[in-house]
């Protein structure tokens, strides 16, 4: 018996050595948990034995547990990698529709040859569906499904209103309107350009110039004149309402004649509207009062050349001035808006604290995709290994319950980071000097054995 009781000691002290060697080679493995052999000693006895001198049966490895401490961090620089402070773990599956959930806390996640996320195994992160605020719409593993990042966004959306807030110095040098020529600087006071898109989501620049006109041609309140170019290409507006101006054509101070809008505005070859400020500065709203908006006549009438073959010849353009000023400042543009998108490329992905996982695109659009699937179990220890740091439910885990990262004891996602291995390797060593001390110990007991009996088997 005192054999098998050594046998018994060496084959703990081995197993020991097995999971201290095994720790040691993992201590580099993204999202391992380190093991610990946990052994008891083996004891018989029956009811009428004299349990005061019965002798143990050696030794027996109970269980290998692993130990689910966290691991420390650690940052890089790609924006898929994904770590989790806290409980839970990452939900994956091996085929698009599988349901045979694997769990695991490596989050060095990738993107696929057809853009869904990965791990290195090629399994797909499972997520919750979200609306379009990004709210989870179902918290269930039934319900998760794998993510996929599109290239591209949305569809082109033509620009029908542009938004223009802007101060005209009111010291600017005034100038002859009818010279007005986009190409000659000192034919115009400021200008600014916004970008807009016509109905196939191609971008256009328009650009609007001020000319703080002379008294030749205007008399009465303060003035400015705005042309209008779209691609360089002039601008055929139509003036809503139609209102009057005095002109003065032969700079005599006093009004020749009184014309619409749509006329007054001719001055040379461009066509412009009239823009009028009272003595305070404010965009005036008495007589004359000038339209707070312009209409631009359709962008693909014969003539007009602007937009490309295939586009929406209907689109007009109506330009909104809202509430612009003239003080004796510098001229500065305080907003600039257009309705309008074109396709969005894919320009960024970023993972949120509570898993919600946004792609940012070209057209400055932010899409909530998906929101990463999170599980926890009642007993990790009881949880299956199956390689490459990956776990499965069992009977003695319990069943996974699912949840969303900064929710409960989920524990929340750091994005551009690693969970690092919890192996701590000068404790390793120490348990690896102590599991060869158990092995060299046991292995005397049971050359101790063989002496004994060869001592006894030699008596004469």
């Amino acid at each position: 018996m005192s054999f098998n009781i050594a046998l018994s000691g060496i084959s703990a002290a081995q197993k020991d050595l097995n999971t201290t060697a095994n720790n040691i080679a993992n201590v580099s493995s993204i999202g391992f948990k380190e093991s610990r052999a946990e052994f008891a000693d083996v004891y018989a006895n029956s009811i009428f034995a004299n349990g005061k001198t019965a002798v143990g049966g050696g030794v027996t490895t109970n269980q290998v547990a692993q130990q689910f401490q966290q691991g420390s961090l650690q940052f890089t620089k790609n924006a898929l990698d994904m770590a989790i402070s806290g409980g839970g773990f990452f939900v994956t599956a091996p085929n698009l529709d599988s349901q045979d959930a694997t769990f695991t806390r490596a989050g060095a996640f990738q993107v696929d040859a057809n853009n869904y996320l990965v791990d290195s195994q090629g399994n797909f992160l499972q997520t919750f569906g979200v609306d379009k605020d990004g709210n989870s719409t179902s918290v269930s593993l039934t319900t998760t499904g794998p993510v996929i990042i599109p290239d591209t966004a949305g569809s082109p959306e033509k620009t029908e209103v542009i938004g223009i807030q802007m101060n005209l110095n009111a010291g600017d040098a005034t100038l002859d309107p009818t010279l007005f020529d986009p190409n000659d600087r000192d034919t115009y006071n400021n200008s600014t350009a916004v970008t807009m898109y016509d109905s196939l989501g191609e971008s256009h620049i328009l650009t609007t110039y001020f000319v703080r006109p002379n008294q030749a041609a205007y008399t009465g309140a303060s003035n400015w004149v705005a042309y209008y170019a779209l691609d360089g290409k002039q601008l055929d507006i139509d003036v809503t309402p139609a209102v009057t101006y005095d002109i003065d054509t032969d700079a005599d101070g006093v009004a020749d004649s009184t014309a619409p809008a749509e006329t007054a505005a001719v001055l040379g070859s461009w066509k412009g509207s009239v823009l009028t400020f009272d003595d305070t500065g404010a965009f005036a709203g008495d007589t004359p009062a000038p339209p707070a908006t312009v209409t631009t006549v359709a962008l693909g009438v014969t003539g007009a050349n602007i937009l490309g073959p295939g586009t929406d010849g209907t689109q007009t353009l109506t330009i909104d001035f809202n509430n612009p000023t003239q003080f004796s400042s510098t001229f500065e543009v305080t907003l600039l808006t257009q309705d309008g998108t074109t396709v969005g490329r894919l320009t960024n992905v970023e993972v949120g604290a509570d898993g919600l996982i946004n792609a940012s695109y070209s057209n400055g659009s932010t899409v909530p995709l998906a929101r990463v699937a999170l599980a926890r179990f009642a007993n990790e220890q009881g949880l299956t290994q199956v390689g490459n740091t990956s776990w499965k439910a069992s009977l003695d885990s319990g069943i996974a319950l699912a949840g969303e990262a900064n929710s409960g004891t989920f524990g929340s996602i750091r994005s551009s980071a690693l969970e690092q291995s919890n192996v701590d390797l000068t404790t390793e060593l120490v348990d690896l000097i102590s599991a060869q001390r158990n092995f060299q110990a046991n292995s005397r007991t049971l050359e101790v054995n063989n002496t004994l009996q060869q001592t006894v088997l030699q008596i004469r």
